[in-house]
């Protein structure tokens, strides 16, 4: 008992001590509170008297209040400020990821890719003007966008049938339809007048025809017959032959190369997607030529027989000087290739069989176009291969002049000469002659 009643005197002095004096002891202060908590005293509160010798005044406070609702208010200003810049960064977010889905920007990539492949081409030389090939690839990459953004805008009640499309933007309501045709709008006409301006009328020609061909004919002819993927391998075939017109401002032979080989390369993608997404586009209404053949066997064959007709065309992009010889061989592997997964599937027709040739065309073109790139010559070498042509034309024409004086010349019917013209699938006609 005498412990407590000596340490709480003890305690009492010291918080008499410390409120006597303006500056407290601070080796008391510690021990205070140890011996305050000892006895369960607490601190009594601060006197009008202290506080007074403290100098402590009313007008301290109100100030103090002040301050405090100003920083509350600041705090609130910065907050308000914060949630406004993040709600529109996720709104610029949610339209940019719309946006990106109306303009398929990976299929609009390989579009790019095409034409871009066409520029370099199109130059003939090493000197390349790549401000020309940027110009020439955003104007393609905004053609592109209008194109599948319109062609989304006229399907958006067959997307919503199908489990592949509709989460797009248009059918999942994240997008309005005038937005979409803002969108396309724009895009389309910025495109064309980048093209026209900084490249040629030609290119700018070429990619408007597109833009129209592929939005109005190809878009509405998928509900109406099977001949739509045809006219959807033309549009395909275009943009590599934009590119060559925007680099060199012309169209050639030569030029139609690989557009002949995007061409033929469409049908066996396309007829491996149809089989592959049969059920789908029975659901949204699409004619495609797989829901008229149940087994399988007529869509396998034209994917082989397209597949064939592209064996030749390394030899003829050697024969008329747009690359080496050893594209020739690397072309005439690669396009057995894949005609070898054509010909697995025209065999066994499964969706297995259908994937691997899917795959195998994804395959292809990207390797048929770097070969082309790595093989090609330059405008010498293209002229003196031109003159050595000439020269063996020259040589050939005289010597069958003189062969044609011992002869006597027969007649031929008109249709005779149109068996030359450049139609793999049509048949050449023969003629008896006495």
């Amino acid at each position: 008992m005498w412990r407590r009643s000596v340490v709480s005197r003890f305690s009492s002095r010291i918080s008499v001590s410390s409120s006597s004096s303006s500056l407290p002891n601070p080796r008391l202060i510690p021990w205070s509170r140890e011996l305050c908590a000892v006895n369960s005293f607490s601190q009594p509160p601060i006197s009008s008297e202290s506080t007074a010798k403290l100098g402590i005044s009313g007008n301290r406070s109100d100030a103090n209040k002040v301050f405090a609702s100003s920083t509350v208010a600041a705090t609130a200003t910065t907050g308000d400020i914060s949630s406004r810049v993040a709600s529109m960064a996720g709104l610029g977010h949610h339209y940019a990821r719309c946006y990106w889905e109306l303009s398929k920007a990976r299929l609009s990539m390989l579009v790019v890719a095409t034409s871009g492949t066409g520029y370099i081409l199109g130059t003939g030389n090493a000197a390349i003007d790549f401000a020309g090939l940027c110009y020439t690839c955003a104007g393609t990459m905004m053609i592109a966008a209008s194109a599948n953004s319109l062609n989304q805008i006229f399907e958006i009640s067959n997307d919503a049938k199908m489990k592949r499309t509709m989460l797009r933007p248009l059918p999942s309501g994240r997008i309005g339809v005038p937005h979409a045709v803002a969108w396309a709008t724009i895009a389309g006409a910025s495109g064309a007048c980048l093209l026209a301006s900084k490249t040629n009328m030609l290119a700018a020609g070429l990619a408007s025809a597109n833009l129209v061909l592929y939005a109005f004919v190809y878009t509405p002819l998928k509900q109406l017959h099977p001949i739509n993927t045809w006219v959807g391998a033309v549009v395909g075939a275009i943009p590599p032959l934009l590119g060559w017109a925007a680099a060199s401002g012309e169209i050639s032979l030569n030029s139609m190369i690989l557009p002949a080989a995007l061409y033929f390369w469409q049908i066996p993608h396309f007829m491996a997607l149809a089989h592959l997404c049969r059920n789908d586009y029975a659901a949204g209404g699409y004619k495609m030529l797989s829901l008229f053949d149940p087994s399988g066997k007529r869509i396998a064959a034209v994917a082989l027989r397209n597949c064939f007709y592209m064996v030749p065309l390394g030899f003829i992009a050697y024969d008329w000087g747009l690359t080496s010889s050893w594209f020739c061989l690397e072309s005439t592997l690669l396009t057995l290739a894949i005609a070898a997964t054509a010909f697995s599937f025209y065999r066994d027709r499964t969706m297995q069989k259908a994937r691997k040739m899917f795959h195998a065309s994804l395959l292809f073109l990207p390797v048929f176009m770097s070969g082309l790139l790595l093989h090609r010559v330059s405008n010498d070498n293209q002229q003196q291969l031109v003159e050595d042509n000439e020269a063996g034309l020259s040589n050939s024409a005289s010597n069958e002049v003189k062969t044609q004086r011992r002869k006597k010349p027969v007649a031929q019917p008109p249709v005779a000469y149109a068996s030359a013209a450049p139609f793999p699938f049509l048949p050449a006609p023969s003629y008896y002659s006495p």
